[in-house]
């Protein structure tokens, strides 16, 4: 810039910061898409903002997709069945997810009237789906050779979800140093007879390396994957039955924070009682101390595809039932869908879906709530 042209910005500053050329103005904070609507209380307190968007949204929905969908008997049937590690990781090169559509979930979720998604970036088997750097055990070494977490961000972003991030944490059934079975117990590993080769024992076994695995994951998906709405970790059961101060949960929950200081942390039920919400299980019987999520399935039960399921999933009459259940919370509900081996979404779900999202659009929430049972 010219000297002359410095002095007359400098005289003219007086007269208000709308007359400086744009390089010359502050930029306003980056919103994220989601909270585009909750611009005022972001700019002054960014987790305030996602909080109240969240009590907003009402609705979403929880993806359980990875390697157990192959098999069609549920996202613990590694551990169930005790399958072996070796023999369990040989499912990775079956993995296509050909016809796993990230374009096609958003639309279904935004004609849903969901506003937001949460998908099984690691479940307790290990396998990531992203191109993480802290392990092979991924879909981009997989036939499918695709990031599908960043499929995901990218059309979450793009059409104004929310995009929450579960992580398996705790409870590992690949890792050679996650919590084993003779200190931590409920499930932490399959109980192999005769013992796992693949896993550390006694001295040999360091759960720091875990923790710090675990960590560099959550800071690398913090970091790649644009803004995150929510961090949702699980396998909270583990460090209950034990000492939890070895994982510094406290440390990862501010770790979050400082990254993007919008992303809500969750623990399940609540772990530190720090957590910015709670996401129980269907039906809760417990306090009100934070902003609740109530998760429940369009199958039965399951969590990840289940074969035998197929024809028993849940109706749209059924969906508006739990919707209400969760108003008299009140509370948010996440509703859970297992993608078929492909990816693809099954289609009882989307008809459902689809009828629901019809009658919110139609009716509105307080009378769809209002009518529901009648």
């Amino acid at each position: 810039m010219h000297r002359k042209d410095f002095i007359k910005l400098t005289l003219l500053a007086g007269c208000g910061s709308a007359v400086l050329p744009a390089f010359m103005q502050a930029a306003p904070p980056s919103i994220p898409p989601y909270l585009k609507n909750y611009a005022a209380l972001y700019n002054k307190d960014p987790r305030g903002a996602a909080l109240q968007w969240f009590r907003d949204a009402r609705y979403g929905l929880f993806i359980h997709y990875g390697l157990y969908s192959l098999l069609g008997r549920g996202e613990w049937v590694q551990l169930r069945e005790k399958i072996r590690v070796a023999d369990y990781a040989k499912l990775k090169d079956q993995f296509t997810a050909n016809k796993f559509d990230a374009d096609m979930i958003t639309d279904m979720v935004l004609d849903a009237g969901m506003k937001y998604i949460n998908l099984t970036t690691r479940h307790h088997d290990s396998f990531c789906l992203w191109d993480t750097q802290y392990s092979d055990f991924k879909s981009t070494n997989s036939p499918a050779k695709r990031d599908l977490v960043r499929e995901m961000a990218e059309q979450c972003q793009k059409k104004g979800l929310g995009f929450f991030l579960y992580y398996s944490h705790g409870r590992d059934w690949k890792h050679p140093h996650a919590p084993n079975n003779d200190e931590w117990k409920n499930s932490a590993r399959p109980d192999y007879d005769p013992p796992e080769t693949a896993y550390k024992y006694g001295k040999e076994h360091h759960l720091e390396q875990y923790v710090e695995f675990m960590d560099n994951q959550i800071k690398e998906l913090l970091t790649n994957y644009g803004p995150v709405a929510g961090i949702w970790l699980d396998g909270r059961t583990v460090l209950l039955s034990n000492d939890k101060t070895p994982f510094h949960v406290q440390q990862l929950y501010d770790m979050i924070h400082s990254m993007q200081p919008q992303v809500l942390v969750s623990y399940k039920n609540g772990l530190l009682g720090t957590e910015d919400f709670m996401a129980p299980e269907r039906n809760w019987k417990g306090g009100m101390q934070k902003p609740l999520e109530l998760c429940d399935t369009m199958q039965p039960d399951g969590w990840g595809y289940t074969k035998s399921d197929d024809n028993k999933h849940k109706t749209a009459d059924q969906v508006v039932q739990m919707l209400k259940t969760a108003a008299t919370y009140p509370a948010n509900l996440l509703l859970n869908t297992g993608p078929l081996p492909s990816g693809e979404i099954h289609p009882d779900d989307v008809k459902a879906l689809k009828e629901v999202g019809r009658r919110i659009r139609e009716q509105g929430w307080e009378k769809l709530l209002a009518n529901a049972n009648h």
